[in-house]
Parts: structure tokens; sequence; C-alpha cells
């Protein structure tokens, strides 16, 4: 045995909200505070930190991209003139699964994470995730009908399902504690640069014959760059001490491979301390892990249980407040004000897209330094305040198109504060090391279902109760989400992944 059962039975405390989670054998009833005083500081080089994020992260780029690239694809696809087949005359349902593809891959990506992730681990599981992004890309682009065509943007979903599950465990587990926030938000700033890049090269090859055969080939040599970054890269140091204390392999073999791989990481090449710091990682890992593989029922019950009512919850409450919905009705606000032409709307969807790089870029810069709940808190407020002005345009105040551009400006801006990136980053270090890939799995599949049922619901949602009736419901929802976010989520600045465990948890 790799760890004692005496380690496995030590009692710890955690708290959050208010509530004190107990083990069975716990006399001390304290109360950890919602907001954590102490946090890890980690020796690193920041060069070294550089790699280790920007690989995983290129799978949310190309996640972004094939959101930006498919509303030019459309197009260039049904146009007679431009789709360069003899199939362009796609009817609707056609078109939504041309559109809707590769969230219904991820959706089953998601699926097949949940089965597939302690046995792949995170840097293989990315590895598998850019093999599918090519191959989905390659079969897209080279469709020669339309059933192929569908069939690619599936396998082009399924590595999106498996990028958005490995790449935040990966970067969260390699992260030093005190960037950890910083560099998986950034992977957040990646998606919104890959819906801009997909933009810029739909207008750009929307007017060239079979245009969106190139839209989708373009992805090809980022998902290659990915793939070969991802060989190249070190496994995750937790995982492998993870596989140490579930008796997967040499202990000794273990540790020196983690060793190894923690060096690469760090860009430091002191055995020594990198050795006393797997040695601590291993002890921390072996008094909050049991030796056997969680089970599905586990996943229910105690302290992940806690992390996944955190993390689906905020995942959840990210779609259901609407945001599918408000960037669907962007078009529509920005005609109102003068926008209608089609090169207006292209135009405008990169505009967006460069708001949404900037204020992601604000909450990348702060999230370390001001917190997890500060900008979730600011955040969602301000999206309460827009959808509740998006409401009062569309009941009484028609006439003034400016309060709905304010209210969209607002919204997108607020979004990418909080629910944008910091939903992302909750997912990542939330969840215990023994739960993490298949709680991650969890909370990604309740992502892209509640984002499909969002999608689905809206144009039903409004033919019954109107667009001024229905964004004040979201609004409604978002008042809620704050009052979840108050009372239940933590704060996570600066704790290592253990400590997030034994402290919040």
């Amino acid at each position: 045995m790799l760890s004692e059962s005496s380690d496995l039975e030590q009692p710890r405390d955690g708290k959050s909200n208010g509530v004190t989670v107990s083990s069975p054998s716990e006399d001390d009833s304290a109360r950890e505070p919602l907001v954590p005083v102490t946090a890890s500081v980690e020796a690193y080089s920041v060069a070294a930190t550089i790699l280790p994020f920007l690989f995983p992260a290129l799978g949310g780029l190309l996640y972004g991209y094939d959101i930006g690239a498919t509303s030019g694809a459309s197009i260039s696809l049904e146009s007679p003139e431009l789709s360069g087949t003899s199939w362009y005359d796609l009817n609707s349902f056609e078109v939504g699964l041309v559109v809707s593809g590769s969230l219904y891959g991820a959706l089953i990506g998601s699926i097949l994470a949940f089965g597939v992730e302690n046995f792949l681990g995170r840097r293989r599981e990315l590895l598998v995730s850019s093999m599918l992004y090519l191959v989905g890309a390659l079969v897209t682009a080279l469709a020669p009908d339309f059933p192929v065509l569908v069939v690619g943007r599936l396998v082009y979903g399924l590595g999106i399902g498996m990028a958005m599950h490995a790449a935040p465990m990966y970067i969260s587990e390699t992260a030093p504690s005190q960037i950890r926030g910083r560099l998986i938000s950034l992977k957040e700033f990646f998606i919104v640069l890959g819906m801009v890049l997909g933009y810029t090269v739909g207008s750009l090859e929307v007017d060239i014959v079979s245009g969106w055969r190139y839209m989708y080939g373009t992805s090809c040599p980022i998902s290659i760059i990915m793939g070969v970054g991802m060989w190249w890269l070190p496994p995750s140091p937790r995982w492998l001490l993870l596989c140490a204390v579930q008796g997967r392999g040499s202990f000794q073999d273990i540790k020196e491979r983690a060793t190894y791989a923690l060096c690469r990481l760090r860009g430091r090449i002191d055995d020594n301390s990198t050795s006393e710091k797997i040695d601590e990682l291993f002890d921390e890992i072996s008094n909050s892990s049991e030796e056997q593989e969680a089970s599905i029922g586990e996943i229910f019950q105690g302290k992940c249980l806690k992390a996944l009512v955190i993390g689906a919850g905020l995942v959840f409450l990210q779609q259901i407040t609407g945001q599918p919905s408000v960037l669907y009705y962007a078009a529509t606000i920005f005609q109102s004000v003068g926008f209608s032409a089609a090169s207006d709307a292209t135009r405008v969807s990169i505009l967006l897209g460069i708001l949404k790089l900037i204020t992601t870029g604000v909450a990348v810069i702060v999230v370390d330094r001001v917190g997890r709940r500060p900008l979730l808190l600011g955040g969602v407020s301000g999206i309460v305040i827009a959808l509740f002005l998006l409401a009062a345009y569309y009941t009484f105040l028609s006439s003034l198109p400016v309060v709905a551009v304010v209210a969209l400006l607002l919204y997108v801006g607020c979004y990418q504060l909080s629910f944008g990136p910091i939903g992302w980053l909750m997912i990542s270090e939330i969840f215990p090391l023994r739960f993490r890939g298949k709680g991650l799995s969890i909370a990604v599949l309740v992502n892209f279902a509640s984002n499909a049922l969002v999608a689905f619901a809206f144009s039903p949602l409004k033919a019954l109760l109107g667009a001024g009736l229905l964004f004040a419901a979201f609004g409604v929802i978002a008042i809620l989400a704050l009052l979840f976010i108050f009372f239940y989520v933590p704060e996570t600045k600066g704790l290592s992944l253990e400590e997030i465990e034994s402290k919040i948890l």
C-alpha cells in the first residue's frame, strides 16, 4: 500500500457559506471563513509557465474559432454562387445541424471524458482532443456531401468536449498557486480570441467560392501545433501522484517522473527542493484521497457533492441567465440603430469580440489580486441591470434603441468580467483531486447541455412570453445567481488545490 489507512482517517474540517462540514470523528466545530486569509507561495520561472498554459489553451482557442467561423461558414454554405456545391439549398433543420453539430459533439465528448479521464490523464486527453480537432476539421473542410459534413462537425465537437474538460484541469494542476486564477482565466481569453479570429477569417473568406471549406480548414494547423505541444509537455505531477496513491505503478518510478515533470513546469533544476515539494504533495494527496478510484455514487456525497453544487451551479447559471440569447439578439439590436447591411453585421461581430477580449483581459489581470467572489458579484450585478434594461426596451422603451445598445454592451462586458472566465476557473480548482476528472466532466456536460437547452427553448419562449418578459425572467434568474454566489461560492484566491480541498470543502 502506498498510503496508510490511518492517514486517510485524519480529521479535517472545512466550511463555506456559514455551514460547518466535519468528519464523523471531529470534536472541533470551528468554522472556516468563506474568504480564506492564508495563501501558498511557490517559486517558479515565468518563462517555464508559458508553454504548459499555451498548448492546452489552444484547445479553448479552437473552440472559440469554431463559434466565430461558423457564423461566416453558414452564409457561404447556403449561397448558390459561393458554396461551390450542388447541395447548398439546405433547410432550416440542416442548417441547424451545421451550426450546432459541434455543440452536440461536445456533449458526447463530455460524456466520453467521464469514462476515460482517469485512464488517459490530462495530457493524453488533450493529445486525443487535438487529433479529434484535426480529423474533424479535415472531414468538414473536404466533405463531398452534407452527411459527411455533419460527421465532421460532430467529430470536431468531440474534440471540444474533451479539450474543455482536460485543459482547465491540466492548467490548474500545473500552474503555481499565486497565478493559477490568471492562467485559467486567460484560457477564457483564448476562447474569445478564437471567436474574433473566426469572425475575421469568415469576413475575409466569405466572398470566396467554397470559402466555408477554408474557414473550417484554417483550424488544422492550430490543432497540429496543439498536438505537438501536448506531446512535448510533461504529465501533471498531481495526476502522477494520484496514480501512485491508487497503486497504479511503482511509487519510486512515479515519484521520479513527477519530480522531473515539476522541474520542467517550474523551470528549476534544484532536484532537492523539487523532490521535497513532491513529497509534500504526495503526503497531502495521501491524506485527502483514498486509494480506490472514485465511484459514480461517491461523486454525489460529502465534499464532492459540495464541490459539484458550487461548480455545476455556476456553469448552469452562466447559461440560463441568457448568455446565448442576448448574443442571439445582438444583430437585431444593432440593426435597430442603423447597422443593417451584412458587412455591417460582420464588423459589429468583430467589434463585440474585441469588447469581450478587453473585458476578459481585465479579469485576467485582476483575478488573482481582487479574487473570484468580487468579480462574480460585481459582474453579475451588472448583468442584472443589463437584462432589466433589455426588458424595458422591448416593453416600453422601443423608441430609444440606444438603451438596448448600452444594455447589450453592459451585458457582454460584465459577463466577461465574471461568469465567462470565473466559471471555468472555479470548476477547475474546486473539485478534490480524486474526483476532479469526473466532477469536471459533469460540470462541462452541464455547461454544454444548458447552453443547448437555452438555445433550443429561446424561440418558443419568446413567442409565448414576448422578448420583454423573457429578458425580465432572465433578470430574475440573474438575481438568484447573485444570491447563490454570495451564500455558496467560496474565495479560492492564492490557495493551493490541496488547501482548497482541506480548508473549504
